[in-house]
């Protein structure tokens, strides 16, 4: 670990690693039928690849949306608008996935379809491509340290 700053440590691979473990797990998830899991593990992909590039750029960030990352990282580099969209849908699936309270009835297993999850997982692979033009030590593939 690094400290470059007063408290700061740069951990960018740390989430990279992370984000690409999770984007296997959505993948495996779509192969096992597990969708609402696919579907929240596309999700914590997004969410931790955009944490590494804030990493490499020196900047901690906190919250779960990808669209807010998305959208604060756009006021200092420029983000694919397509990206924007694919944000917003995958933070659609950020509580609801897990909960069964968060739906009028039924649980979320069963409100979760093979269509919807491989959208999602696809979301997920093009926001992960995205960051991987901010990590210099990454090259967009499988990057697991401990997969």
């Amino acid at each position: 670990m690094q400290a470059d700053r007063l408290g700061f440590v740069e951990r960018s691979l740390d989430w990279w690693s992370q984000a690409r473990r999770d984007l296997s797990h959505a993948r495996a998830d779509v192969d096992a039928a597990y969708y609402e899991w696919a579907c929240f593990s596309a999700q914590q992909a997004a969410e931790k690849g955009l944490k590494a590039v804030f990493q490499a750029l020196g900047a901690v960030v906190w919250g779960h949306s990808v669209a807010d990352l998305l959208r604060e990282l756009g006021k200092h580099q420029r983000v694919p608008p397509e990206l924007d969209d694919a944000a917003l849908e995958l933070d659609k699936a950020y509580i609801p996935t897990r909960y069964p309270d968060a739906h009028p009835s039924g649980y979320p297993g069963g409100r979760y379809v093979k269509t919807e999850a491989l959208r999602l997982v696809a979301h997920a692979e093009a926001i992960l491509e995205f960051c991987s033009g901010f990590l210099p030590s990454v090259d967009g593939g499988d990057a697991d340290r401990d997969a």
